[in-house]
């Protein structure tokens, strides 16, 4: 038991390296950026003082969006969607898959759950005890079901789901312009140190370090961003990009894809005023979500995509509250 117990707390503290070492690499960058090039290097004082405005109003949001990342605890299911006390001895008393079925189904009723197993039953979380919302998903490094899942991040030792998705795209997008801005306006001076132009040994050292680093970071996070704005535009998950959801009439990739617009509105809102702050802004609570066809169950015809492309994926789907529960009456 105790060396159990020391085993979790190792592997609890050895999943903070990889933040760490970001963020040691980050201190170094400001410290070679702010000392070394700025203060150092640089001789016009003009030139120093624009210089370190614009890098410190990036990375202060740098630093404000990967703390949001790290520290934003990922959402779990709320008290309806667990099974009571006497559904839970219900269920695991029964030795039959298909009376288990049912009882998952007769749970299921009041809850707006529209995806299923590939095999078309509830999904249920077994370690969890609890029926899964749409597009909700049980992560193992975090040992709990988290809504709207994307992905287990080791780099912010988090899950990033629905509660930080925001602030993990906007990580992204700041570490980017971060590592440009570096590179931008290091490489003149890295040209001089390069050539002999400038001479300080310790200062040569550093900066000509900081373009290498900016540029390979740059390079590896553009890929990494440039898929997450695909997923955006297309509202699917990284989970859901690998496995498409299962609808009562089968797979859909594109079953949450209401536009280009929505989607942007889904993860960063409707305020744009709060589109590129980590401020919580995303849409609903990451228990229900709107979907292109807003009730498959009542009209098989909306899984069809070709039709909804041609009418429009951008038409706003009304009573949906009213439309939920008719649809979860139907489904079982």
């Amino acid at each position: 038991m105790a060396v159990s117990r020391g085993l979790r707390c190792c592997q609890r503290a050895f999943a903070w390296l990889p933040v760490l070492i970001i963020a040691l690499v980050v201190l170094w960058s400001y410290y070679a950026y702010v000392c070394e090039l700025c203060l150092v290097t640089l001789s016009n004082p003009v030139e120093k003082v624009a210089y370190l405005i614009i890098f410190h109003i990036l990375f202060v949001l740098f630093v404000w969006t990967y703390w949001k990342s790290i520290f934003t605890l990922p959402v779990q299911p709320g008290k309806k969607y667990h099974m009571s006390y006497a559904d839970q001895e219900r269920y695991e008393n029964e030795e039959r898959p298909e009376v288990q079925r049912q009882i998952l189904a007769e749970i299921a009723r009041k809850l707006p759950v529209y995806t299923r197993t590939g095999s078309g039953g509830i999904r249920f979380c077994d370690r969890c005890q609890l029926i899964k919302p749409d597009r909700c998903h049980h992560c193992t490094v975090c040992a709990i079901c988290v809504l709207k899942m994307d992905h287990h991040c080791p780099w912010v030792n988090n899950c990033i789901g629905f509660s930080n998705y925001k602030f993990f795209l906007l990580f992204l997008a700041y570490s980017l312009l971060y590592c440009l801005y570096i590179a931008a306006t290091v490489f003149k001076y890295f040209i001089k140190y390069w050539t002999g132009e400038l001479t300080n040994g310790r200062s040569k050292f550093h900066v000509l370090f900081l373009l290498f680093v900016a540029v390979m970071f740059f390079v590896s996070l553009m890929f990494l961003f440039g898929y997450h704005c695909w997923l955006v535009s297309r509202n699917r998950s990284t989970l859901e990009a690998f496995s498409a959801p299962v609808f009562q009439n089968g797979p859909d990739k594109n079953g949450f894809n209401l536009g280009f617009i929505k989607n942007l509105q889904q993860v960063f809102g409707e305020e744009k005023k709060l589109w590129l702050l980590p401020i919580a802004s995303s849409q609903g609570d990451g228990h229900f979500f709107p979907m292109r066809a807003l009730c498959e169950a009542q009209n098989p015809l909306l899984a069809n995509e070709e039709q909804w492309e041609d009418d429009g994926m951008d038409e706003e789907p009304h009573d949906s509250g009213e439309a939920s529960s008719l649809a979860i009456e139907r489904e079982t």
